[in-house]
């Protein structure tokens, strides 16, 4: 018998799922009898999957100001109503804020359900850096509330070793430390494409000052005049679309921004590029890394988080301080300048991306396997 496990999330799905989202929770339900509790993207067509029914997505509130708010003040009586009905013997919660809900959501329903906690990033900085600026004002709360998550799930599972160590600076051993799903089938089947001819930097992430869009554009304003015949592309939407809007109106030949990609798209875009630059302060284990490696790409990144996993500096890529706007800058021209470099890194960049990519029927087995130690 499979066993039944609630997934718990604030992730946005939109309806049908792409491929990649399909592949993912398709191998999951043929692991485990799962139910989804997640929300509905604002601008999905439709609302149900109908071949995945065990999605229950909440629509987004109005006005959208407060959507955040009233999803998580509401969240642990939706999640006791399943309790209730579904009866799972594990709960997955995405964050250290889904898992309080979750607990009291537990003490709601009277269940004895076990809570398996992910931890995708550094809860430090979901309210510092990101979002509205207005947020900082609840990251102390924030910082005792996943605190406080963490001691009380019956299993954590961070996806790097850096969040690792997060975790057991609070007195807590993991139960597992592995990456969460990355679908890289749309960037591995077919060789990696030579670099192009011209230096062509992308970034490629949410428009969030986690991960240093602001730093980046100030870099970009000092290393750009150095190389004229570079440029950089931006690739992504969020908060701090402004910064972009002013780099571009600034250095309107050497900057380019799309604000959505397909993942086939994103391939292509990595193709186009000779170098992934994402100098972030903040980042759990990122998706866009694995995928550029996956083409062939090195990767220019802030030494933070879990990037030290799959970055190794002079190898595949470049670690620095992202808070060092200068050294940003200098690498920027160093790299953009400097053709063998490159060359160097890209050749080792797909290789060094293997130990992070997972089949979705391999990644659901490594689920099942820390459901099953959990609920034991």
């Amino acid at each position: 018998m499979r066993p039944r496990v609630l997934f718990v999330g604030r992730t946005r799905y939109r309806m049908p799922l792409n491929d990649t989202l399909r592949r993912k929770w398709k191998a999951l339900a043929d692991a485990l009898d799962i139910r989804v509790l997640a929300t509905l993207a604002a601008d999905s067509p439709e609302r149900r999957d109908e071949e995945l029914r065990f999605f229950e997505l909440v629509a987004p509130a109005r006005p959208r100001r407060l959507d955040g708010a009233l999803f998580y003040a509401l969240l642990p009586v939706r999640v006791a109503r399943l309790l209730r009905r579904f009866r799972p013997q594990v709960v997955i919660a995405e964050s250290p804020f889904e898992a309080a809900a979750v607990v009291l959501a537990r003490r709601l329903a009277g269940s004895d359900v076990r809570i398996l906690l992910e931890i995708h990033g550094d809860w430090r900085t979901a309210m510092r850096l990101y979002g509205s600026p207005a947020r900082k004002v609840l990251g102390p709360l924030a910082d005792v509330v996943a605190a406080w998550s963490v001691r009380r799930a019956d299993g954590v599972r961070p996806v790097s070793t850096y969040l690792a160590d997060l975790v057991r600076g609070l007195g807590v051993e993991p139960v597992a430390v592995f990456p969460a799903f990355i679908d890289v089938e749309p960037f591995v089947d077919r060789p990696p494409t030579p670099l192009p001819d011209e230096p062509r930097a992308i970034f490629i992430g949410v428009l969030e000052l986690y991960k240093n869009i602001d730093g980046l554009a100030a870099a970009w304003r000092r290393a750009a005049p150095r190389v004229p015949q570079a440029t950089l592309r931006l690739v992504g939407t969020g908060s701090r679309t402004d910064i972009v809007e002013e780099l571009l109106r600034d250095l309107p030949e050497q900057t380019q921004w799309t604000p959505v990609l397909a993942t086939p798209e994103v391939a292509r875009a990595l193709d186009e590029a000779c170098v992934l630059v994402l100098p972030s302060r903040s980042e759990g284990l990122g998706r866009v890394i694995v995928e550029s490696l996956c083409r062939g790409r090195p990767v220019l990144a802030g030494r933070t988080g879990g990037t030290p996993d799959v970055i190794k500096d002079g190898v595949n890529g470049i670690l620095l301080d992202p808070e060092d706007r200068e050294t940003l800058a200098e690498t920027l021209v160093r790299v953009l300048s400097d053709r063998e470099l490159l060359e160097r890194m890209a050749g080792a960049a797909r290789a060094s991306a293997e130990p992070f990519v997972a089949s979705p029927e391999e990644y659901a087995r490594r689920i099942r396997d820390v459901v099953a130690r959990v609920a034991a």
